[in-house]
């Protein structure tokens, strides 16, 4: 997806992700992701879902899946 000036938008997904149960959760969730490279924005979804946009020649839906399996949450595609 580009955007007029030549930049590009990003790929936006949703990751359903078990264990956000408060705000801490929440929040240690979008920083992790936004560490990873191409990651360009990271907001609330529904319950139980983080909605991102990133640059799929960067990074991919796995690399995002297995950090936040190392912080000990189930993560996937929704």
């Amino acid at each position: 997806m580009n955007r007029p000036d030549g930049g590009s938008a990003g790929v936006r997904i949703l990751l359903g992700v078990r264990g956000l149960d408060d705000e801490d959760d929440r929040e240690r969730v979008h920083q992790e992701l936004e560490t990873l490279p191409g990651v360009l924005h990271v907001g609330a979804g529904d319950a139980g879902q983080v909605e991102v946009r990133y640059d799929d020649t960067e990074t991919t839906v796995m690399d995002m899946i297995r950090a936040l399996r190392r912080l000990g949450y189930l993560a996937g595609m929704e």
